[in-house]
C-alpha cells in the first residue's frame, strides 16, 4: 500500500522545467536578448525582462516550455493566441513585438508595462474615485472597440490582464482565450473568469461582442464599490447569482455611475449597449476625465476639489478651508513609539552638525518640536486594520513555516507584480532636534517633525508643490510661492533636510513621473528605532523594515506581500501565502519574524492611547543617523 502511495505521488508530481537560459537567441531575426528580472507567472508561461543587447530596449519576454504543451489542443490555442494579437496595433493594446523559439521554449516578446496590472492597482486602493474610473473605462473601451471592430472578441477582460505602462495608460493583454467572430456567429466555448463571466456564457445560449460589454461592467463596478457585483465565497453560488442576475448597488453611488453599470449588467445581451454606445454615454463624455494620472495614484487617492483630480486651495494663513470638502485625508495620527524616557535631558548637537550650522541663519519663531503633543480628539483612534491584517497574514506565515533552500535564487513563493510603489529610499534622523527626515524612491523629500505634523516636496519635476500634513492629519497643498507664514521655517527645514541628504546620502530612488497638481504622496506615520533597525509605517498601510546589515524589507498587508532588498541592491518579493505552500529561506523566516514583533508592537502603541498626550521623545542622537538604501 505505501509503495502504491509512493509511485502515485511520483506520477503526479510536476515535471521539473528546464531553466531559461541567460542568453536568449531570435535566429530567425538575428537577434540576441539578455535575461533580466523575474516578472510574474500564469497559465503555462514565465515572464522575465528580455533585454535587447544591440538597442538596450527592456522587453516583456513571454516564455512557455516546450514539454508543458503536452496536447494538440494546447498547442493550437497558443498558435491561435499568437495568430490574434500578432494581427493587432492598438494604443492601447499590449504590443506584440515577435515570437521565437529553440528546443525547449517558445518566446513572446511584448511591450513592458512596468506599473503592474489593474488588479494590484484595486487591491491597493480598493475604490476609485469617478474621474479615475472614467479615465480607465475610456481607453479600456477604446481598445474593445478597436478588437470589436476587428471582429475579435477579448472574453477574458478583468483587472488582471489591464495593464498599466510608465505613462499611466492602460494596456491591455492576454489573448489566450481571444476568439474570432463572425457577424452573426455565436461562440458557445465556456471560458472566461468566474467573477466577470456573462450569463449567457454559463447558460451556453451562444455568446458574441455583448460578452466583453458584461465584463466591463463588472469591472466598473468592482472599481467604484471595491468588491465584484456577483463574488461568494462559493463557486456555485457566484454562477447563480449571475444567472439570476442578482447583485446590489450600494446607495452611496452617485445616480449617474449606478445607471452607467447597470446598462452594462443587462441580463439579456441585446440589451447591453455597444462599445461605441459606452464611450458616448452621458456619464463619460459629460464629466470630468483628467488627461493623464500620477504614478501616486497607484496607491494613494488623488487630491480632488469640486469633483475634479487638481490642485486644491491655497493653505491659508491658519490653515482653515471655508468648505470641509475641500479636505482629504482625515487620519488619525499614530502614536511614536518611546525609545527614551520623555523626561531624560538631550544633548545638543554637534557644532559640525551640518543642518544646526546651516539653520543658525533660518529665523526663529516658535519650537517646532514638543515632547507632548495632545490629541485632536478625545476618543481613542480606531484599530488601525492595516496593521491588524499584517499581523493576522505574517502570524499565519510563521505558524506554516517550512524551511527550504532557493535554488538558482528562484521561488514559486516570489511575485513581482506585488513589488512595491512607494517606499523610503534614504533617512536621515535628527529627532533629537528636529525631526526624521527621509526621502521616498520617487526623490520626493520629506520631514516627520516632532510636533507629528508632515511636510513633503514632490519629487524634481514637480518640486515647486507642498504637501502639509498637520496633527490631526488633515493634508493641505500649496506652491513655494504661497507658503503661510507659520509653516515657513518647516519648508526652510526641509530644504536643509534636502540638501543634506542629497550631498551625504547615495541617490537610489527612481525617478517618477508626477502629473502636476495631482499627486498626493504617502508618507511616514509613524517610525522608530531598535537595537536592530529602523522602522517606518507608512500611511498607505505598508511596514518598511531598515536592518543595519542593509537588509531592507517592505510589507503591504493589502496585498500580502514582503520586498527584499538584499546588501547588493537584488530585489525579490514574495507573496505570504505563497511561502505557506512552498516554504522559504531561514534568513526569510527570520526577519519576517522580527517584522511581525514590530507590527504588534505598533498596535500596542495604538491600544494604549489614553485620549490625553503622548510621549515623542526619542533616544538622543549628537549626530544626526543616516542611511541609504536602494
Amino acid at each position: 500500500m505505501t509503495g502504491r502511495r509512493k509511485a502515485t505521488e511520483s506520477t503526479t508530481s510536476k515535471p521539473k522545467l528546464p531553466d531559461v537560459p541567460l542568453h536568449v537567441f531570435d535566429n530567425r531575426n538575428k537577434r540576441q536578448y539578455l535575461k533580466g528580472g523575474f516578472l510574474g507567472k500564469g497559465g503555462f508561461a514565465r515572464c522575465f525582462e528580455l533585454v535587447d543587447c544591440e538597442t538596450k530596449i527592456t522587453y516583456a519576454g513571454k516564455v512557455i516550455a516546450k514539454q508543458q504543451l503536452t496536447r494538440s489542443a494546447q498547442k493550437q490555442k497558443m498558435l491561435q493566441e499568437i495568430d490574434i494579437h500578432r494581427s493587432i496595433n492598438h494604443e492601447h493594446i499590449v504590443r506584440f513585438y515577435s515570437y521565437f523559439e529553440d528546443s525547449n521554449f517558445i518566446y513572446i516578446i511584448l511591450e513592458l508595462c512596468n506599473k503592474k496590472s489593474m488588479m494590484e492597482l484595486h487591491k491597493r486602493r480598493k475604490t476609485l474615485t469617478e474621474p479615475e474610473i472614467r479615465y480607465f473605462v475610456r481607453q479600456i473601451g477604446q481598445a474593445c472597440l478597436y478588437l470589436h471592430n476587428n471582429k475579435i472578441i477579448h472574453r477574458d477582460l478583468k483587472l488582471g490582464n489591464i495593464f498599466i505602462n510608465d505613462d499611466m495608460k492602460i494596456k491591455l493583454g492576454d489573448f489566450g482565450l481571444a476568439t474570432r467572430i463572425d457577424e452573426a456567429e455565436r461562440k458557445y466555448t465556456l471560458c472566461g473568469t468566474p467573477n466577470y463571466l456573462a450569463p449567457e456564457i454559463l447558460l451556453k445560449t451562444g455568446h458574441s461582442y455583448q460578452v466583453d460589454v458584461w465584463s466591463l461592467g463588472c469591472i466598473v463596478y468592482t472599481l467604484a464599490v471595491g468588491t465584484p457585483p456577483f463574488e461568494t465565497p462559493d463557486l456555485q453560488d457566484t454562477y447563480k447569482r449571475i444567472k439570476e442576475n442578482k447583485y446590489t448597488i450600494p446607495s452611496s453611488l452617485s445616480p449617474p455611475l449606478k445607471d452607467f453599470i447597470e446598462s452594462m449588467l443587462k441580463a439579456d445581451p441585446t440589451q447591453r449597449p455597444t462599445m461605441t454606445s459606452i464611450l458616448n454615454d452621458p456619464y463619460i463624455i459629460n464629466n470630468y476625465i483628467p488627461r493623464s494620472l500620477p504614478h501616486s495614484c497607484l496607491t494613494t487617492a488623488p487630491r480632488s476639489h469640486t469633483g475634479r483630480l487638481s490642485i486644491l486651495p491655497n493653505a491659508l494663513e491658519k490653515m482653515a478651508l471655508t468648505n470641509q470638502n475641500d479636505i482629504i485625508g482625515h487620519r488619525s495620527p499614530l502614536h511614536p513609539v518611546t525609545n527614551t524616557d520623555a523626561c531624560e535631558e538631550k544633548p545638543t548637537a554637534s557644532k559640525k552638525d551640518p543642518i544646526s550650522t546651516a539653520l543658525a541663519n533660518v529665523p526663529t519663531s516658535k519650537p517646532l518640536g514638543s515632547s507632548l503633543r495632545k490629541r485632536s480628539h478625545p476618543d481613542p483612534p480606531p484599530e488601525d486594520m492595516n496593521l491588524k491584517t499584517l499581523s493576522q497574514q505574517l502570524t499565519e506565515c510563521l505558524a506554516k513555516k517550512r524551511v527550504v533552500t532557493f535554488e538558482s535564487g528562484c521561488s514559486d513563493a516570489e511575485d513581482p507584480m506585488s513589488a512595491p510603489i512607494y517606499w523610503i529610499s534614504k533617512w536621515v534622523d535628527f529627532s533629537d532636534r528636529y525631526g526624521l527626515g527621509f526621502a521616498l524612491c520617487d526623490n520626493s523629500y520629506g520631514v516627520r517633525f516632532n510636533d507629528v505634523t508632515t511636510l513633503i516636496m514632490l519629487a524634481a519635476e514637480n518640486e515647486n508643490q507642498l504637501q502639509y500634513i498637520d496633527a490631526s492629519s488633515q493634508e493641505y497643498f500649496f506652491s513655494k510661492t504661497n507658503v503661510p507664514s507659520f509653516v515657513r521655517k518647516k519648508v526652510e527645514l526641509l530644504k536643509y533636510f534636502r540638501n543634506y541628504m542629497n550631498k551625504y546620502l547615495a541617490n537610489t530612488g527612481s525617478k517618477i513621473r508626477e502629473e502636476e497638481g495631482m499627486a498626493r504622496l504617502p508618507y511616514v506615520s509613524d517610525w522608530f528605532r531598535t537595537r536592530t533597525a529602523l522602522v517606518f509605517y507608512l500611511t498607505n498601510g505598508t511596514l518598511q523594515v531598515h536592518f543595519f546589515d542593509h537588509v531592507k524589507l517592505v510589507l503591504c498587508p493589502l496585498l500580502g506581500a514582503c520586498t527584499f532588498f538584499n546588501a547588493e541592491n537584488e530585489v525579490h518579493t514574495y507573496r505570504l501565502d505563497l511561502i505557506i505552500t512552498h516554504g522559504a529561506t531561514s534568513d526569510i523566516y527570520k526577519r519576517l519574524k522580527y517584522a511581525l514583533d514590530c507590527v504588534n508592537h505598533l498596535k500596542e502603541q495604538n491600544r494604549m492611547s489614553d485620549g490625553g498626550t503622548a510621549s515623542l521623545a526619542r533616544k538622543p542622537e549628537s549626530q544626526p543617523k543616516h542611511k541609504a538604501v536602494a
